[in-house]
């Protein structure tokens, strides 16, 4: 049974990553783009690729760490060490040029906050300005500092999936009662660990079915791609998950599941498995912490004054953006974060 790493995921997490930049820049270019099916419903979607990051991050921990951490063939140092040397530097050099671009007492404090990582903790942590992006390395954190306790909830298939089901009842049960004005309208989303635990334990479960579900997939290609489509074109044509955030939560923890699924059955693909996109999938991350950066950057040249038309502009500021945040993540991954581990 293959317990090692699926290259097809670094295709899904490359697709994800870029797509997150495509929303992002959408949502600050300073002109207007032309409305269509594309800026009005598909690109603004992109945001919640950060749910199928958390599908793609239990899944690929799982690959990882579960059998040893099961078996206590990993000790907790050596375990805890690796996240946080995989998460630190690269997101403490982000906060360093943040506050220094933006100094304020408020800003060292939020600093310091996000460089302890457990900055998730915080009731109000999704306010926070210093790479406002990097709330979701709160979220994944905690899904760290929880993984022992993960490991235990799918330590068997059937304890997984009623773990599952759990987990799903009490994700609505916090947006349905928990966000009322009895506990005061406190927004419960997808910055709550909660809420969002259905995402990691169904990464969970596809860990545990991977060898059944990737042969079943890898059989019949043709019929679980035309699968995967149907479900992705009725997701968005029949928008069911416009009816609240409850909706949207179990209609993306569908269509996401069935991304992943597909994915690993395969392996062997040559448009999820190539040279760029295993470039792009292992700084995918880095990706996501800078791009908002590089915009900014971007924005202070004020390409608006001579792109007057929206749409151009909205693609000439993307190109830049998606390539000035790969040269970056480049550079310091793999340049800056050598020298400074010797």
């Amino acid at each position: 049974m293959k317990t090692g790493r699926y290259e097809s995921l670094d295709a899904i997490r490359a697709f994800a990553a870029i797509g997150i930049v495509l929303m992002h820049v959408l949502g600050h270019v300073p002109i207007k783009t032309t409305s269509n099916f594309l800026t009005i419903s598909l690109i603004p979607f992109f945001c919640d690729f950060v749910l199928l990051f958390m599908i793609i991050s239990a899944f690929s921990l799982s690959c990882g760490y579960y059998l040893r951490i099961k078996q206590g063939n990993i000790s907790i140092n050596e375990f805890y060490k690796k996240r946080y040397l995989r998460i630190l530097p690269f997101f403490a050099i982000l906060c360093l040029v943040d506050v220094i671009v933006s100094p304020s007492l408020g800003s060292v404090f939020e600093m310091f906050a996000n460089l302890t990582l457990c900055f998730g903790f915080l009731p109000n942590y999704g306010e926070i300005t210093v790479i406002g992006v990097g709330w979701f390395l709160g979220i994944i954190f905690m899904f760290y500092m929880l993984f022992p306790f993960f490991v235990f909830l799918i330590d068997n298939k059937r304890r997984a999936i009623v773990s599952f089901i759990l987990s799903f009842i009490m994700a609505h049960i916090s947006i349905a009662y928990f966000e009322s004005e009895k506990f005061g309208m406190v927004p419960i989303d997808r910055h709550n660990i909660l809420v969002v635990a259905p995402f990691f334990l169904i990464g969970g479960i596809c860990y545990l079915y991977r060898e059944g579900l990737s042969n079943f997939v890898s059989r019949n290609k043709s019929f679980a791609f035309i699968a995967v489509s149907i479900i992705t074109v009725i997701f968005f044509c029949f928008p069911l998950y416009k009816e609240g955030k409850a909706q949207l939560l179990t209609c993306e923890l569908i269509l996401f599941s069935m991304w992943l699924i597909w994915a690993l059955g395969n392996d062997n693909n040559k448009l999820l498995v190539n040279p760029i996109t295993k470039y792009l999938g292992n700084i995918s991350m880095e990706i996501y912490l800078c791009h908002m950066m590089i915009y900014r950057a971007v924005e202070m040249c004020h390409i608006d004054k001579y792109v007057k038309n929206g749409d151009l502009l909205y693609l000439l500021t993307s190109i830049i953006v998606l390539g000035g945040a790969i040269l970056f993540s480049h550079i310091i991954k793999y340049r800056v974060m050598k020298l400074i581990i010797r």
